[in-house]
C-alpha cells in the first residue's frame, strides 16, 4: 500500500482520520489534490503493512481504493500523480504549454556585468536570470564565487529587471542565506546525491532545479527527487545537463532520451541545460532546438557579454546577439510541437 486514492466526496474529517491512522503506524502522509482525484502518498517502509492492515484502510470512509507502486520513486511517479505538475514562480509557469528560458552567466562576477546580461536576455525573451554565487569547481584554485555578495548582486538585478533568480546551493549550512535571495534553488550535478542537502532543500517551500549527476542513471535522478519530495517539497524541476561517457568530442553527452523517458515515468517538469551538456557554444543552438523537439519544459542557457573574459565556463556561453537569434529560432520549433516560447 503506497497510495490511498480518495473519493471525491471525502470530508475534511475523514481525511484527517486517515492521516492520523497512518501517523499512528509511523508513516507520513503526503496529500496531493489533483483535478481528477485526491491521493495520499504513504511515506515510509510500506512493506511492513500487512494485507489485513491494507484491507482495513481500504474500508475507511472516504477511501476509494489503495494502490501499490512498483517504482521506488513513489511521489515522483506517474502512478502517484497522472497529470503533469506545473510549478508557478511569480508570473511564470514551468511544466505548462509555454516553455520558459533560464539564462545568464555561469558565475556572478559583478553588478554591472550581470545587469547588462540580464537586460539583454530579458529583451530576447528569457524569463529567469541565473548565476552562481557559490561555485563548485573541479580545481580548488579556480574562481569559487562571490558568496553572499553574489546573492546580493542577483537580488539587485532582480529588482531592476523583474527577472526571478535561479542560483545554486552547495552546502546545507547556506540554506538560510540562499532562501533570503533566491526564487529557485539549483542543486548541481555534483550534489545530486548529497542526500543531506536534498533533505534540507526538501524541508522548505522553494522550487528546486535538480540537475542530473555526471554519471547518474534516470532512476537515480528520480530517487534524488524523491529525497526532496519526501520532506514535503513537491516543487521539483528535473534537469538533464549531460552525462559522462567515453566520448571526448564534447564536454558531456547530452542525453535527450532522458526527456521523454522522464516524462513517461514522472509527472515532474523536465528542463534541459545544453550549455553544460555540450560544453561548446556552437553546439548550444542545435541542442536547444532538439531539446524542445524532444518535449523539454524549459531550457537553461549560459549567456555572457564577454565570454573570453568570463571567470567560469566562457567557452560554452552565448553572446547576447547569438542568444537573441536562438530565441527567435526556438519559437518556430516550439510551435511545431504545439508549445510556445
Amino acid at each position: 500500500m503506497d497510495i490511498i486514492v480518495l473519493k471525491k466526496s471525502i470530508t475534511a474529517k475523514e481525511l484527517r482520520h486517515i492521516v492520523k491512522k497512518l501517523e499512528g503506524k509511523g508513516f507520513r502522509a503526503n496529500v496531493s489534490k489533483g483535478t481528477e482525484r485526491t491521493v495520499i502518498g504513504v511515506i515510509g517502509d510500506t512493506s511492513k503493512i500487512t494485507e489485513d492492515e491494507a484491507n482495513a484502510f481500504a474500508t475507511m470512509p472516504g477511501v476509494d481504493k489503495i494502490h501499490r507502486i512498483i517504482q521506488p520513486f513513489r511521489l515522483a511517479s506517474r502512478d502517484f500523480k497522472s497529470n503533469d505538475t506545473v510549478i508557478r514562480i511569480g508570473k511564470t509557469a514551468i511544466g505548462g504549454k509555454k516553455i520558459p528560458v533560464i539564462a545568464g552567466p555561469c558565475a556572478v562576477e559583478n553588478l554591472p556585468a550581470l545587469l547588462d546580461i540580464a537586460k539583454e536576455v530579458k529583451k530576447a525573451g528569457a524569463t529567469f536570470i541565473r548565476g552562481g554565487a557559490f561555485k563548485p569547481r573541479t580545481s580548488p584554485y579556480t574562481f569559487q564565487g562571490l558568496g553572499e555578495e553574489g546573492l546580493e548582486i542577483l537580488a539587485e538585478v532582480r529588482k531592476k529587471t523583474g527577472l526571478p533568480v535561479v542560483t545554486e546551493i552547495m552546502d546545507p549550512r547556506d540554506i538560510d542565506v540562499i532562501l533570503k535571495y533566491a526564487d529557485v534553488i539549483q542543486v548541481g550535478a555534483r550534489n545530486m546525491q548529497n542526500f543531506r542537502l536534498l533533505q534540507e532543500v526538501g524541508s522548505h517551500d522553494k522550487p528546486i532545479v535538480l540537475k542530473r549527476g555526471l554519471s547518474a542513471t534516470i532512476k537515480e535522478l528520480l530517487m534524488a527527487a524523491e529525497y526532496i519530495m519526501a520532506q514535503g517539497n513537491n516543487k521539483v524541476i528535473l534537469c538533464e545537463r549531460g552525462i559522462r561517457t567515453f566520448e571526448t568530442a564534447t564536454r558531456n553527452t547530452l542525453d535527450l532520451n532522458a526527456v521523454p523517458v522522464l516524462k513517461r515515468l514522472s509527472h515532474l517538469p523536465v528542463i534541459v541545460d545544453p550549455s553544460h551538456g555540450a560544453g561548446q557554444w556552437k553546439l548550444v543552438a542545435p541542442m536547444s532546438k532538439a531539446a524542445i523537439a524532444a518535449g523539454a519544459d524549459g531550457l537553461m542557457i549560459e549567456v555572457h557579454t564577454n565570454p573570453e573574459e568570463a571567470l567560469s565556463d566562457g567557452e560554452q556561453s552565448l553572446k547576447p546577439v547569438k542568444f537573441r537569434a536562438l530565441m527567435k529560432e526556438l519559437k518556430a520549433v516550439a510551435k511545431a510541437v504545439g508549445r510556445e516560447i
